[in-house]
């Protein structure tokens, strides 16, 4: 016997949309349900003989992967994908409607934050009902209530209604029951996009803890520094399907360059507002570069059009591999557009200030206050440093290089002093 925990076989999940055709603006209550009863003996059809359309989604499709005990899997691509379908399904939420999975093991789900708390009832409380709903005896929930308690940090709000908990308190209290439950499969879906930072550290461990324990965990995030910090390797989806699986260092690469050509390839919503045609990093001649030596001349060129007269902002931030936003800028001046005519931007990149490594360019286009375009990853580069021993390439501190001066004066030593004063004496 093969030693996987979860084994999925061509699996697939289908929705099925319906399509009414020269429907009315609007239909009244006797309208439906002399519809719903004609339904019973026949096929609906629309008053004017047109029957509705219905169209098959595949939210997932022919998906097959086996995970083996104790991996921490990442989970990413981009929003449909199929991300939370999948944890859905590997949850037993949902049937698939093609293939199979099969699990070895208790899974522990945390999929919406504060599924399956009430209200009204408080969190201690909630803490046995939901623990109860996540596979807990009560035994179990006792020996462990302290712990969750204090993970949660909600002591003093244990006997409040969860209706009266903050965001933060109530994702907090969630997430501690669900990792504390002890299961051989947890599941976690972006519970990293809430939260402040002291608490998505604490989870960042929690997990890190139950894997360390030999258990496996399937993490979906859009957070990759988190999934290349937690995660040992990646699955990739991408309408539905796998599009790659690796390392979760090369995956995540892989969706931020997948990220980046649908963005290039992506059509315009409202041809008639502004938007960014090309984003390119260029040397100092003005050519096209995907990579910069550290210290070199390099701009960031960013063009635009638009067909009405406009104007508009342009915000960009570049991030490192761990995806900390180390720099940002926006226009100083609003920019006006002359009606079809492309617009050029040009910024200075301070390339002697950044680590070697790899670096995306988020950018957003506004108008009036309003965010008309904006995208995660309009572009990659790499930044290369050269040369012979440096300390600071070795293992780089802190998010920029800064170009410190450093200035160097001699002077006497007391030691010195002290040794001629003693000669003297003797």
């Amino acid at each position: 016997m093969s030693s996987w925990i979860i084994k999925a076989e061509g699996l697939g999940k289908r929705y099925r949309i319906q399509h009414q055709q020269q429907r009315q603006r609007y239909t009244a209550l006797r309208d439906v349900l002399a519809e719903k009863a004609r339904g019973l003996f026949a096929r609906r059809k629309e008053e004017s003989g047109k029957q509705k359309s219905v169209e098959d989604f595949w939210a997932l499709k022919d998906v097959s992967f086996e995970i083996q005990p104790g991996e921490v899997v990442g989970i990413i691509g981009r929003n449909g994908a199929g991300k939370s379908t999948l944890l859905k399904l590997l949850s037993r939420i949902t049937e698939p409607t093609a293939g199979k999975v099969t699990l070895r093991g208790r899974v522990a789900s945390l999929l919406e934050v504060g599924t399956g708390f009430h209200p009204e009832l408080t969190g201690r409380e909630n803490i046995f009902l939901n623990g109860a709903i996540l596979g807990m005896s009560r035994a179990e929930i006792r020996r462990k209530f302290d712990e969750i308690v204090a993970f949660a940090e909600v002591e003093k709000f244990l006997d409040t209604p969860v209706k009266r908990y903050s965001s933060g308190m109530y994702v907090r209290l969630a997430f501690a029951v669900a990792a504390h439950l002890e299961p051989e499969i947890l599941v976690v879906d972006e519970v990293l996009a809430v939260g402040d930072a002291e608490f998505q550290k604490k989870c960042l461990g929690k997990m890190q803890d139950v894997a360390g324990h030999g258990r496996t965990v399937l993490f979906v995030s859009h957070n990759m520094a988190a999934v290349r910090r937690l995660c040992g390797s990646a699955i990739l989806l991408q309408a539905g399907r796998i599009l790659a699986t690796g390392g979760a260092a090369e995956i995540s690469q892989k969706y931020l360059s997948t990220s980046l050509a649908g963005e290039k390839n992506r059509p315009t919503a409202d041809p008639t507002k502004p938007c960014i045609t090309n984003v390119e990093l260029r040397d100092r001649t003005g050519k096209p570069v995907a990579s910069v030596l550290a210290g070199d001349e390099a701009y960031l060129t960013v063009e635009l059009e638009s067909r009405n007269r406009r104007r508009i902002s342009f915000g960009m931030t570049i991030f490192n591999s761990d995806d900390f936003g180390i720099f940002s800028s926006v226009s100083s001046d609003t920019l006006e557009f002359i009606p079809r005519q492309a617009t050029s931007l040009k910024i200075a990149i301070p390339t002697g200030m950044l680590h070697a490594g790899k670096y995306r360019v988020e950018g957003s286009l506004v108008d009036d206050g309003c965010l008309i375009e904006q995208s995660e990853c309009y572009l990659v580069f790499d930044v290369i440093r050269t040369g012979a021993f440096d300390l600071a390439q070795c293992k780089p501190r802190g998010l920029l290089r800064l170009p410190g001066t450093w200035t160097f004066e001699t002077r006497e030593s007391k030691a010195t002093d002290n040794l001629e004063h003693d000669q003297e004496t003797h």
